[in-house]
Parts: C-alpha cells; sequence; structure tokens
C-alpha cells in the first residue's frame, strides 16, 4: 500500500474492513477484471464474495443485519472496490443508494421488509430516474403514476426509464414518478413526484405483469454491470410500496440518495485514478529508453508528480464530502465539488498513464486500455460535471449573498 490517498483518524474497525476489501481487490478482482471486461460478463463469484464480506450491508443499521458502518467508510471501501474494478463499485452503488432511502426515507413496515434482506444481498437494489428524453432534468420527467381505477387504492405506473444501473440483475427498483401531474393546484413539478419500490424477479424480457427490461445496453466501457431501460405498462403497485407512504415527496427522497451517490462516484473517480497511477509509476520504471527507465526522465517524473497530486487532492475533498454527510450536515456543495474533481482528475490521470505506456497503452494486453473506456462515465454518471457546476455555484451564491 502506498503513500497516497491515506485518511487520517479511521477507528481499528475502519482499518480493519478496510484491509479486508483491499486483499479481496487483489486476490479476487484484479486477476479476472480484465478478462470478464471485455467478456461483458457479469461478475458472479465476485459478488458473492463481496455477499460474504458483508459489504451489502456496510451501512444498514445492525438492527436490521447490516453493519452500521458511516457514508465515509462506505466511500473508502468503493474507492478500493474501484481500484480493482469500477463496474463492481456500480453493483453496490445503487444497491446502497437504494438502501439508504429506505433506511432515511421508508415507513417502519418498508424498512423491516427490505432492510434485513438487503443486508444480506438477498435482495438487491436499483434505482431509478432518468427517461430517453430528457437527461439530467429531473423535473421534466414523463412517467406516471396514477391511482388504479378500481378504488383499491394501488397504483398504475406507465412510462420508460433508462441507464438503469443492475436493471437485470436487481430485485427491488427505487422508481421515479410524477404522481400528480394535471392538478387544478398547479403543483410544482419537484412537488409533484413519487418514489415507488417496485419488487421483480432477476433477468431480462418481462419480468413481471406490466414491467419489461429489454436487455444490456452495449457500452463503450463500464462492461460487466448490467445497465438496461425500464418499461412499465400499467404496472400496478400497492400503495404500501411508495416509499413512505405518501406522495409527493420522491424528488426530495431521490436528492438525498443522489447525495451519497455522488460521493460514491467520487470514491470510484479515486479509485480508479489510483489505480491509473499505479499501472504509470509501474511501467515507467520498467520501461527503457536511451538507456534508462523512462522514470529517469524528466518529461515523464512531471507526470508523475502532477498525477500524484490529483489522485491526493480528488481522495482529500471526497473523504470531507463524505464525513460532512456523517455529521448530519447538507452536504450537497461538498459532494458536487468531490464528484466534479474526482471525476475529472481521473480522467486526467488514466489519459497520463496512458501516455506513458505509449503504443502499449493502446492494446487490450495491457489494463490501462480497460481504464481509459472506463473514466469517461464517471464523467457523466450521478449528474454530468456541467450539473456539479451549476450545484455548486447557487450553493456558494447561497452562502456568499451580498449584503448590498
Amino acid at each position: 500500500m502506498g503513500r497516497l490517498a491515506q485518511t487520517e483518524g479511521l477507528t481499528e474497525i475502519q482499518q480493519e474492513i478496510l484491509s479486508t476489501v483491499r486483499s479481496f481487490v487483489d486476490k479476487e478482482i484484479l486477476p479476472v477484471a480484465t478478462e470478464l471486461e471485455h467478456k461483458d460478463e457479469y461478475p458472479s463469484e465476485i459478488v458473492e464474495g463481496l455477499k460474504e464480506l458483508g459489504i451489502f450491508g456496510l451501512m444498514i443499521p445492525e438492527e436490521y443485519g447490516g453493519l452500521g458502518e458511516s457514508l465515509l467508510t462506505y466511500a473508502l471501501c468503493v474507492e478500493e472496490i474501484a481500484r480493482g474494478w469500477m463496474s463492481v463499485s456500480g453493483i453496490i452503488n445503487t444497491h446502497f443508494i437504494v438502501a439508504y432511502m429506505l433506511k432515511q426515507h421508508g415507513t417502519q413496515e418498508q424498512k423491516d421488509h427490505f432492510l434485513p434482506k438487503m443486508a444480506t444481498g438477498e435482495v438487491r437494489g436499483a434505482f431509478s430516474m432518468s427517461e430517453p428524453g430528457l437527461g439530467s432534468d429531473v423535473s421534466a420527467i414523463t412517467s406516471k403514476g396514477v391511482p388504479a381505477p378500481d378504488g383499491s387504492g394501488d397504483f398504475l405506473l406507465n412510462g420508460q426509464k433508462m441507464w438503469l444501473t443492475n436493471g437485470g440483475s436487481s430485485t427491488l427498483v427505487a422508481v421515479l414518478c410524477r404522481t400528480d401531474e394535471g392538478h387544478p393546484d398547479g403543483t410544482p413539478p419537484h412537488k409533484s413526484m413519487t418514489t415507488f419500490l417496485v419488487e421483480k424477479e432477476p433477468g431480462f424480457g418481462q419480468v413481471r405483469a406490466g414491467l419489461t427490461i429489454p436487455g444490456k445496453i452495449d457500452k463503450m466501457g463500464y462492461k460487466g454491470v448490467d445497465t438496461t431501460e425500464l418499461i412499465m405498462d400499467d404496472l400496478r403497485i400497492p400503495a404500501d410500496r411508495v416509499l413512505g407512504g405518501a406522495t409527493g415527496r420522491g424528488f426530495y427522497q431521490m436528492m438525498d440518495g443522489v447525495e451519497v451517490g455522488r460521493v460514491n462516484v467520487a470514491a470510484r473517480g479515486c479509485g480508479v485514478a489510483q489505480r491509473a497511477f499505479e499501472l504509470g509509476i509501474d511501467y515507467a520504471q520498467q520501461r527503457h529508453t536511451f538507456g534508462k527507465p523512462i522514470a529517469g526522465h524528466q518529461a515523464i517524473q512531471f507526470k508523475l508528480a502532477e498525477m500524484a497530486t490529483k489522485v491526493e487532492a480528488a481522495h482529500a475533498l471526497m473523504v470531507g464530502a463524505a464525513r460532512k454527510k456523517d455529521s448530519g450536515q447538507r452536504n450537497d456543495l461538498e459532494a458536487g465539488m468531490a464528484k466534479y474533481l474526482a471525476s475529472e482528475y481521473c480522467k486526467e490521470v488514466v489519459e497520463d498513464a496512458f501516455r506513458i505506456h505509449g503504443g502499449y497503452g493502446f492494446s487490450k494486453e495491457y489494463e490501462i486500455e480497460r481504464l481509459y473506456r472506463e473514466a469517461p462515465m464517471l464523467l457523466i454518471g450521478e449528474g454530468t460535471a456541467e450539473i456539479q457546476k451549476m450545484i455548486v455555484g447557487r450553493r456558494l451564491l447561497e452562502e456568499y449573498r451580498s449584503q448590498d
């Protein structure tokens, strides 16, 4: 373990958890990640190993069978897992956003029913906001949930969702729909959305009446994990599967979950950047040109210095955002900054490592080729860089409002 990206003030338990996860990554993920990624193969054995480690219950309270750990612990574990293979961190990220939303906003019955099974990984979570035509404009969603006409209290959901991570493998999806569009009181869009807890069978095709998962979207990178669409056609959902038991709160619930997700994406960026740095500095000491290792050339030393500084800076900002959330404070400013910086620096560090590898970086035999295709996803996942800057800018104007 190198000097970079160390975290001060961790408890012995946190250190033990991180050491266990890092060992798992080195032994079980890194040796097979590139092969599985090139095959676009779901990492079933890795997922089973993470279940045995208790990772799926890391942030779920102990009363529900989880480990009850902090967001910081979780983020540091994600950083380690992404260092091994970013797709694996995606598998647990969406699971934890749903678990977090249940813990914070669910009814007692919903917590009792879902969280113990989520802690063991028996129930696997995914969440769905995006739609084909709206991009980052969540307030423009068109998927609808309307009361069933039979007076049962159930809802009928209709619409098409996009970019659903774990869409095939999950058994519980938190889906954001509009529920009171067209009311005469002119309800604002952000107050007219509801999160529905949709239970389904894993797999593709029609996974329950009214719900279809068409298949995996073929992507440039971020392979292995299944990214899908979700199509609802009069999907019947009982009233007790409205998150929190009341409609109209979905936007706030999802945004709370996304704050956790943005810290997670920042952690993923840190992990991928760390791995790229490791690959770059190792290759620079092995590859010889003009009679000496390329690490002996000043141009390469400058690159390594810049890469290491970016790794360190991104890690520090990510840790600060996680600790802010753990303290109970609002952290949208810090999470936005961390996600923005970590994803941008990750792209730059990966590209520098790619350049250090020269022509070999273009070969699929070298791990850096995989990282080069994975890093761009972080620039758009959980809100684009432009969205992060918009969030940060607005919050800064709130904090530094002119007194004139």
